[in-house]
């Protein structure tokens, strides 16, 4: 019943920026109005990995250090939507993002505890 798209991916060089985003269909609103929501990327070849984490009523964050200070995770909750802005971009960024929803205002960070998921969209980052 939820919908998640993401888009915004495309080929960075070293040092740019990215804006990611996530658009909630269906019945993301009344599911997952006092849940969560959060990115994760899979490198090629490695397992999926927890980026950022927010919950859409209150708008409390979880970040994974990799991206600290780098990576700001926010939401608009009138146009049901999730952003991810990615500065400072590295090589190591690259990655398949995905979007996630969770009916949880507790941050978990394994992938596992999320049930709804986005197609993913690709991120480039070369130097």
């Amino acid at each position: 019943q939820v919908q998640l798209v993401e888009s915004g991916g495309g080929l960075a060089q070293a040092g740019g920026s990215l804006r990611l985003s996530c658009a909630a269909s269906g019945r993301t609103f009344s599911n997952y109005g006092m849940g969560s929501m959060g990115w994760f990327r899979q490198p090629p070849g490695k397992e999926r990995e927890f980026v950022a984490a927010i919950t859409w009523s209150g708008g409390s964050t979880d970040v994974a250090d990799s991206v600290k200070g780098r990576f700001t995770i926010s939401r608009d909750v009138a146009t049901k939507t999730l952003y991810l802005q990615m500065n400072s971009l590295e090589p190591e960024d690259t990655a398949v993002y995905y979007c996630a929803a969770r009916l949880s205002q507790l941050l978990l960070r394994s992938p596992l505890n999320w049930t709804s998921w986005g197609q993913g969209t690709h991120v480039t980052v070369s130097s």
